[in-house]
């Protein structure tokens, strides 16, 4: 089985809300019909309004949607029916193969098949730094920043997707895709993100930890950052 994750453009002649709902209602079913194994949606809708704060954008226009699918083979051919059902959905779509690795499994507020997931789904797209070999960029996000990640934050699901290779010709160049949960005061709390509500030395200390660590293997302004509602099917 594989999984491929297509990043997903508004059409600026459709609202969120009703670009939100098509997802949701008709590209859900559509997939369904496919046969793809599981699905996952993740979209900027106006339950993640409040969270605009969180927001770091790189490509302009950003993405405001994932919809992430589990399927039998990703090759060209078999794809083509989930390919045309999300051409349908935006206005532009890149697609990416990738593995996927879960630290941190949501046990704590599991999803509900077609239901909005407990808080809110904090995407980020990130490219490696030119000043790190691929292993060496590998070993610090997985092996060291892990750890720091999910002791320094309030996030009850953590996901890392390396990207393995693009299948859309046109996809913007992205290493890997992480999706963190979050409870829903954490769009607004940076003590509650960081998981020291009322605690300004906590989090003070918490912060600095996280900054250090991402300063490793991020590159300061090379990161899209998008606050999405999760639906699972």
């Amino acid at each position: 089985m594989e999984k491929i994750i297509y990043l997903l453009w508004r059409d600026p002649a459709t609202t969120p809300q009703v670009f939100a709902a098509g997802l949701h209602d008709i590209l859900a079913s559509a997939l369904r019909d496919t046969g793809v194994r599981q699905l996952k949606l993740n979209v900027a809708d106006a339950a993640v309004a409040k969270a605009v704060g969180l927001k770091q954008i790189l490509l302009k226009p950003q993405p405001e949607a994932l919809v992430q699918v589990w399927v039998d083979s990703a090759i060209t051919a078999l794809r083509a029916p989930i390919d045309a059902a999300i051409g349908r959905a935006g206005a532009r779509h890149a697609a990416y193969l990738v593995t996927e690795s879960q630290p941190l499994v949501n046990r704590k507020h599991p999803s509900r098949s077609g239901e909005r997931t407990f808080g809110f789904a904090q995407i980020a797209l990130l490219r490696k730094p030119a000043k790190l070999a691929y292993a060496d960029w590998l070993d610090v996000w997985h092996n060291s920043h892990t750890t720091v990640a999910i002791e320094t934050q309030s996030t009850f699901e953590y996901i890392q997707n390396v990207v393995i290779r693009s299948l859309t010709a046109d996809a913007p160049a992205i290493d890997a895709i992480v999706e963190e949960c979050f409870p829903s005061e954490a769009a607004t709390d940076y003590k509650a993100f960081f998981d020291a509500p009322g605690d300004e030395a906590r989090f003070k200390a918490n912060l600095n930890r996280m900054l250090q660590s991402v300063s490793r293997f991020i590159e300061p302004g090379s990161l899209d950052v998008i606050p999405t509602s999760q639906y699972f099917f």
